[in-house]
């Protein structure tokens, strides 16, 4: 243990938070120890792995996410909870607590370890542990007699969850949910792992033989076992907290690690099915972050070839994502992740921050390619949150389960129940376009998953159809003789009716937990679509599953989502927030992925046409994250507050995964910020961005790939000065809306657009508070019927324009050398 402690804090050229964000499908590792006595480091055959990618059919009773007044057998502490994932535990026979200093105290009033299972209310595995271990009445006795059994919900707190699954991966090389570790009464980790099976199978310990073990060695090796775990944590805390010696990068550093990033991602290509690495396969949303971004800088520096081969690899990657199974033909959005190299056969589960992202990315696809293909997409992603989604505060829940019963009364549930069709189905319910259809969908009698060996091998879906798009649309409609008009307006009229009836089939559980950093994300997205959705062409056909409507509908959902958090999550006295909310705010503080992500939104909420109150509250929340994450003297910030003291650790993420690090989304924040505000005010932002760079210098330069929205945040910083766009008019007038349209038209990171209207006097006293430069400029260029744009940079200004072509004409310019 030592000797891997010390490894990992010595290089942390592996960041293993890298598996922690649901980056890992299902189990890779399942228990181990670093006590001699206790060897068992399960690890099973290949062949037992494989069906983990594959998820299992498997049993499970419907349960409400309420306390009702069924009647049950058993009743826990956790009936009183509000989170999803605890309730669903709610009536195990297992004695268990929440997360809290009760649990705690019995533990040391017992002197007995703890056992603490961590998991969330769509988690398929997380399932399989409950129905097979945690409702079994022979466990629950030995956990209730031996141990003091704790539930933490890792979405409710993602800090608890950071602690002991950073222990777990740095010890054992990998991670997942459920996570399943052993702990002093004082909480320091002893042994842990992730899904054990419930008896002895192919050599290995199940979860009872564990127990048993577990029980042993806290009796017998006590000492060693409570030293061990202390230790881990002292390591892992040193290694964790990193500081910066300087304050800034070294010279060529920005360039260097944001070329390294996109060869890395360049090598890991796959020209045949789209997408960076190999199956399992993830829309990782900051990968096609990074290659666009550096795109654009190659573009920018006139090695145009270079940048149209980056461009191409991001492009068809999203094309075969929205063309495979992973995205939801019939209600839009996308599901988590694909088990095979084709995107076809998915994790069925839906995350809010995978389409928060995803609607982003395909939304820069449009601004750069104006082809409606990825705006379609994008809509398709909004559409399906406005309609799936969002509570009746205008609130953006988290998640849907992957699992459902396959008919009413069901008592098993499966994967993707609620998902896939039979041949026979499609026809009954489409009659005549039922060939059409299946044509188009690749829809078989047999069942279509057959298209990799990874899409199905142990059969589950056989005679089972995931819908996906194989053959080019043209080509055919014109097989059929039809023009691709009314070819498209009868596949909308197919999509429809399916959705109809799939609308009546037993539901996948809604985990309606509103959480302020997966909002940040959709708020963005829906601000963003708003202007960049409006360059649509006059004429563009939209078909089910998207609803068609004006963009400037997406900005109300992004300002609603925002007023509900400040509502509900925001304390007007003293400038925190909560991290989520359901029936309620979650006794969990927000941490600093639920400041940056908002913050990241609220600024794309203002630059894309809402009110300077957002610009205004971005600031305030800034404010508030310097005071309680900044690391003033190392540089960086924490993932929390430090005021829990039964948070272990307190560590500076900086890993790019599935969702960003909340490092370099304040890094980007801080940047953007600096180029709104002037004088000391903007050198403090900056100045911030830099120290915490510098933190991660060893990362840039040394493992990029990891960090890829960070190595976009070093290149941003190394700019000379970024692209300002000044619009000065009346907010509520149509040439305004046109004209900040036209302002986001083309895709560009580095700019920031700024919008006045000098006839609102709290606005300019903002601006002359926070930036008399910008309040000057919109006294000079006010003119009452007009809105009057301009372009500064390097310390110039353009001419002011009043039209919007003219506009786009300008910021189409490419920059001058510097």
């Amino acid at each position: 243990m030592l000797k891997a402690l010390l490894h990992y804090s010595a290089t942390r050229t592996v960041k293993f938070s890298s598996l922690i964000r649901r980056d890992c499908p299902c189990p890779s590792s399942f228990l181990a120890s670093f006590c001699r006595p206790l060897p068992f480091l399960i690890v099973f055959p290949r062949s037992v792995v494989a069906c983990f990618h594959r998820h299992t059919v498997v049993a499970m009773a419907e349960r409400p996410t309420e306390t009702t007044s069924t009647s049950h057998k058993y009743t826990n502490r956790l009936a009183a909870e509000h989170s999803p994932y605890l309730l669903q535990h709610a009536h195990n026979p297992v004695d268990w607590y929440p997360w809290g200093e009760e649990a705690f105290a019995e533990a040391r009033k017992r002197d007995v370890p703890i056992f603490l299972s961590i998991g969330y209310s769509t988690c398929h595995w997380c399932h399989v542990m409950e129905v097979e271990s945690f409702e079994d009445e022979g466990v629950a006795k030995l956990l209730n007699d031996w141990f003091v059994s704790i539930k933490v919900d890792r979405e409710e707190r993602p800090d608890v969850d950071k602690v002991y699954m950073t222990f777990v991966q740095a010890l054992y090389g990998g991670g997942g949910w459920p996570l399943s570790v052993f702990l002093s009464p004082d909480l320091k980790p002893l042994m842990g792992g992730t899904y054990f099976p419930p008896d002895d199978n192919y050599g290995r310990p199940g979860f009872k033989t564990i127990l048993r073990k577990v029980k042993d060695a806290w009796d017998n090796k006590r000492d060693m076992l409570t030293k061990s775990g202390a230790f881990a944590i002292e390591q892992l805390s040193e290694a964790l907290s990193a500081s910066a010696s300087t304050n800034k990068l070294p010279d060529g550093l920005p360039q260097n690690a944001l070329q390294l990033c996109a060869e890395q991602f360049s090598q890991s290509y796959d020209s045949r099915y789209g997408g960076f690495g190999s199956a399992p396969k993830f829309p990782r949303p900051v990968e096609i972050q990074l290659m666009l971004y550096h795109s654009k800088k190659l573009e920018d520096t006139g090695k145009q070839g270079e940048a149209k081969e980056g461009q191409k690899m991001v492009f068809f990657s999203l094309q075969c994502m929205a063309k495979g199974g992973i995205h939801d033909h019939i209600g839009g959005g996308f599901h988590r992740y694909s088990v095979d190299e084709r995107w076809h056969v998915p994790h069925f589960e839906k995350m809010l921050y995978d389409q928060g992202q995803l609607a982003n990315v395909y939304s820069d696809a449009f601004s750069i390619t104006n082809d409606v293909f990825y705006s379609l997409v994008s809509r398709d992603v909004l559409d399906y949150l406005r309609r799936e989604m969002i509570g009746p505060e205008g609130e953006i829940f988290s998640a849907e389960d992957a699992d459902s019963a396959e008919h009413e009364g069901a008592k098993e549930k499966k994967e993707g129940a609620f998902y896939v069709w039979t041949s026979k189905e499609i026809d009954d319910i489409l009659g005549g376009h039922a060939t059409l259809f299946k044509d188009h969908y690749y829809i078989k009698l047999l069942g279509n998953c057959d298209l990799s060996r990874m899409s199905d091998p142990h059969n589950e879906f056989k005679g089972k159809n995931v819908l996906i798009e194989l053959n080019d649309t043209s080509a055919l409609a014109s097989k059929l003789g039809l023009p691709i008009s009314k070819y498209l307006d009868i596949l909308g009229e197919c999509k429809q009716k399916l959705f109809d009836v799939r609308s009546k089939r037993p539901r996948p559980h809604l985990d309606d937990k509103v959480i302020v950093s997966w909002n940040g994300l959709a708020i963005s997205s829906f601000a963003r679509a708003s202007k960049i959705l409006k360059r649509e062409t006059d004429g563009t056909k939209y078909h089910f599953p998207i609803v068609g409507c004006d963009p400037k509908e997406y900005l109300e959902v992004a300002e609603k989502a925002a007023t509900f958090i400040r509502r509900h999550l925001y304390n007007e006295q003293t400038c925190r927030l909560q991290h989520s909310f359901r029936n309620g705010p979650s006794k969990a503080p927000g941490f600093l992925d639920d400041y940056a992500f908002l913050i990241s939104g609220l600024l794309d909420l203002y630059e894309f046409g809402g009110g300077i109150y957002w610009l205004v509250w971005a600031t305030e929340l800034q404010n508030t994250q310097d005071e309680i994450f900044l690391d003033r003297e190392g540089g960086g910030y924490f993932n929390t507050p430090g005021e829990d003291p039964s948070v272990l650790l307190r560590v500076k993420e900086d890993h790019d995964g599935a969702e960003p690090s909340g490092n370099s989304v304040s890094a980007i924040n801080l940047i953007r910020l600096a180029s709104m505000v002037a004088g000391s005010k903007s050198d403090y932002y900056r100045q911030n961005a830099e120290h915490l760079l510098a933190v991660f210098e060893t990362r840039l330069k040394d493992m990029a790939m990891a960090v890829p929205l960070m190595c976009c945040a070093a290149d941003l910083i190394s700019v000379p000065s970024r692209k300002q766009v000044v619009l000065v008019g009346h907010r509520e007038s149509l040439e305004f809306d046109n004209m900040l349209a036209a302002a986001h038209t083309l895709y560009d990171p580095n700019k920031t657009v700024i919008h006045i209207d000098p006839t609102k006097n709290e606005e300019m006293e903002i601006w002359e508070d926070n930036n008399s430069n910008i309040a000057l400029m919109a006294k000079n260029n006010f003119v009452p019927d007009k809105v009057v744009a301009l372009v500064c940079q390097n310390f110039t200004c353009s001419p002011p324009v009043t039209d919007p072509k003219d506009l786009e004409a300008l910021l189409s310019k490419k920059p001058a050398a510097v």
